[in-house]
Order: C-alpha cells, then sequence, then structure tokens
C-alpha cells in the first residue's frame, strides 16, 4: 500500500511540474514580448475539444523546453479576444513563434516532437553552423532529414542557401559546415556545395555551371521544398499542404491504424509493397512522385469524396489537385502493375477525378458536412438531434407563418364578409 501511495504521489509531483511549466498569459502580452526572448505560445479556447487534446501534449513540450530560452504559454483566446485579434488567430488551438519583432505559425502535426523541432529551428540561426566532428554524428542521428552547405560561406551559391534557409527556417533544418569536417562522412567530391542528408543518405544539389543568381535561386529553393520531406512519411491533416507544395504526384497508400496506432497484417502488407517501389527505384521516380501513407482513412476519403475501401491505393496531383485510382483492387495490386500505373500517370493516359472546379468544390463541401454529421451521429446521436433538430424546428415556424400567412388572413376575411352576406340576404 505504502509503495501505490508513493508511486501516486510521484506521478501528482510528475503532472504538476509539467503544468506548471506552461504559463498562462494575458492581454500584457503584447507588452512583454518586446523586452526579448523567445515564446511558443498556444491560442486556444475552452470549449474547444482539439485544444482540450492537446492540452496534456502542450505539458510535455513545456518540459522538453524548459532547459532551453524558449518560454512556452498558453493564451485563453475567450478572455482575452483583442490579443486573438491582434495576432490573426481564427481557429483553435493555433501555435505560434514569437521573437522580439516577428511572429511564426506552426502549421504542422500537433505531435511532441514535431513542434519541439519547430520550436528549436526558429530559436536557432537560420544555418547552424557544425564545428565539431561528432556533433554532425550527432545531428545525423536526430535529425531524419537535414540540408546542409558545405564549404567557405562566401559567394553566389552560399548566398542562395542562406536566403533560402531563412524563408523556410519553419520547415527544415539547415547547417553549415567546413570541408574537413564534413568529409570525416560524407564524400564531398566538390565544394562549395549543397546536400540534404536523408535517411543514412546524402543527395547533392546540382546548378548549371553559368547559371545566374536569379535561375540559381528559383532552383535550389524547388530542389529544397522537394527534398524536404522523407523517401515514405506519414501523410495527415498537419503536413498534406506542405507536401503538396512539391508539385509532384502524391502515391498514397491509405491504411487504417487503431488507437495503438497499430496496423492490420494485411494493410501492413500492402502499405510495405507501395514503399519498395520507391525505396528501390528512388532514381526513376523520385523527380516527379512523392510517396506516402495514410494512416486516417477520413482524409482519404474528402481527397476522394467517397468512401475508399481499405487497403487503397491513390495518387494525387499536387498542382490540379485531381486524383487517380488503379483499375486492379488493391490487395491484387503488384510491384509491377502499380508501376505501369504510373507510368500512365506521367503520360496521362488514365483518367482523372476531382479538381478544382467550383462545382467539385461545392460538392466537397457538402461531401466533409455529411460525413461530419454522421460521425457527429454515430458519436452522440441524444446531442446531434438537439444541435440540428431544434434549429431546423424553428427554422420550419419561421417558414411556415410567412408562407402560410395569406391563407391565414384570407379566412379572417372571409368570416367577416360571411355576416354580411347573411344580412344583405334578410334585406
Amino acid at each position: 500500500m505504502k509503495k501505490i501511495l508513493k508511486i501516486l504521489c510521484i506521478f501528482v509531483v510528475i503532472v504538476t511540474c509539467n503544468c506548471s511549466r506552461v504559463l498562462e498569459l494575458t492581454d500584457k502580452f503584447s507588452e512583454i514580448r518586446k523586452d526579448g526572448g523567445h515564446w511558443l505560445v498556444m491560442f486556444y479556447a475552452p470549449w474547444c475539444g482539439h485544444c482540450k487534446r492537446l492540452e496534456p501534449i502542450w505539458g510535455h513540450i513545456a518540459q522538453s523546453l524548459y532547459k532551453t530560452n524558449i518560454r512556452v504559454a498558453k493564451i485563453d483566446c475567450t478572455r482575452f479576444t483583442g490579443l486573438a485579434k491582434e495576432f490573426g488567430v481564427s481557429g483553435f488551438p493555433t501555435i505560434k513563434f514569437f521573437k522580439v519583432d516577428q511572429d511564426f505559425t506552426y502549421s504542422g502535426d500537433r505531435t511532441k516532437d514535431d513542434i519541439v523541432n519547430f520550436a528549436l529551428r526558429m530559436s536557432s540561426p537560420p544555418v547552424q553552423d557544425i564545428t565539431r566532428p561528432d556533433s554532425f554524428a550527432n545531428i545525423k542521428n536526430s535529425n531524419n532529414v537535414f540540408f546542409l552547405y558545405v564549404g567557405v560561406q562566401e559567394g553566389a551559391l552560399w548566398d542562395t542557401y542562406l536566403q533560402n534557409a531563412i524563408k523556410l527556417q519553419a520547415n527544415a533544418f539547415f547547417y553549415a559546415t567546413n570541408v574537413d569536417i564534413a568529409s570525416q562522412h560524407i564524400t564531398i567530391e566538390e565544394h562549395p556545395s549543397a546536400l540534404v542528408c536523408k535517411e543514412s543518405s546524402c543527395y547533392f544539389y546540382t546548378v548549371d555551371g553559368d547559371a545566374d543568381v536569379d535561375h540559381m535561386n528559383n532552383t535550389l529553393n524547388r530542389w529544397i521544398n522537394e527534398e524536404r520531406f522523407e523517401t515514405f512519411p506519414k501523410i495527415s491533416r498537419g503536413n498534406i499542404h506542405d507536401i503538396l507544395h512539391t508539385k509532384k504526384y502524391v502515391v498514397i497508400a491509405i491504411v487504417e491504424e487503431n488507437k495503438l496506432q497499430q496496423i492490420s497484417p494485411e494493410m501492413l502488407e500492402f502499405r510495405d509493397m507501395v514503399e519498395s517501389v520507391i525505396r528501390k527505384n528512388r532514381d526513376k521516380y523520385h523527380k516527379h512522385f512523392q510517396f506516402g501513407w495514410i494512416g486516417s482513412p477520413e482524409l482519404a476519403n474528402s481527397i476522394a469524396m467517397t468512401v475508399l475501401p481499405l487497403p487503397y491505393l491513390l495518387v494525387l496531383n499536387s498542382t490540379t489537385n485531381h486524383h487517380h485510382i488503379p483499375e486492379d483492387e488493391p490487395t491484387q495490386l503488384t510491384v509491377e502493375a502499380l508501376s505501369i500505373f504510373l507510368e500512365q500517370i506521367y503520360n496521362q493516359s488514365v483518367p482523372a477525378y476531382g479538381g478544382n472546379s467550383f462545382p467539385v468544390r461545392l460538392y466537397r463541401t457538402y461531401f466533409e458536412a455529411r460525413t461530419s454529421i454522421g460521425d457527429m451521429w454515430k458519436g452522440n446521436p441524444v446531442l446531434t438531434t438537439v444541435l440540428f433538430g431544434l434549429p431546423l424546428g424553428f427554422l420550419s415556424l419561421i417558414l411556415y407563418s410567412i408562407c402560410c400567412q395569406d391563407i391565414l388572413d384570407a379566412d379572417e376575411e372571409d368570416e367577416e364578409t360571411e355576416p354580411l352576406l347573411q344580412h344583405e340576404k334578410k334585406e
């Protein structure tokens, strides 16, 4: 019994510490931030379900950043509406990183690691110098994807690299080092050079020797956007818009995770098959296709505007928002059949669905609304009936009173004229 009480006491202390490290801000924050320092702030509303789910994660984020120069805080936007308006907060929760005269909105997944990495990137210089060989090894072990400049920090390539690092600091880690340190870990054929280190491999940015600065800036920016994702990332509502910036065809293996983020063996086999295509044929597909997988069928259903069977394959054109689906049954889809299907997509010889036309956007809005209401009904039919039944009932009464007003007036007139007619007959 004493051991149990001791464990409970430790648990309470840990929870209390986590909560106490999240600062609750007031409307004086506008003045406080001008004094300097770095702030990671969650703008929330107490009634927001997404905010409630983020609350325990926010405590762990505060714990992880406790020994850094980043202060983790939150603001109740129902009490301090002026702050929400001042910082352009239109939805909850909104996560922002504040420097003295700048603020940056976080748009990625709401996981502890992703948010912590975002805060660490924004609190550091846009390009961080690697001055020791062991630091390079630590960075490789802790980051699946990061960009690296090797060479003397001057010239057109360095200026372009620095400019893009400033622009894309919120999305990726950028480092710089000299040739001696880099050569201990990777093979450097020429310098200066820019490369991406991704999952234990390195891929170099190539530029024409006679390219001007504007051309180099455009091509380097496009290359960074193409390379800043893992080879086969998990796609979610938090990162899909960033992935669409690659301007590639996005090949999505659709499976379903349970609450423990586990996948059935059948679906796992299908996902692994799709992943093997890009792993074994990166040189062939990487330039035009970004592979990934979805563990939430609702997101895929929203793209396709229908309820898809599982597992399934969907290819999304990130430029036009059209999508393609294979004719073969997904469970019967082979590596060879998938390769043929991708070639047909690239040659534009397969049907395309969806797009950005007004009727499609209108139907997508209707589909998502219908799906949301259906999910609400499954979760709590009584509450759904109250939320939608009462407004519809009042609307029906209003329409009835408007439409039937003439009929009621006519009945009253008939009642008034009938005695007159009877009186005239008597006379």
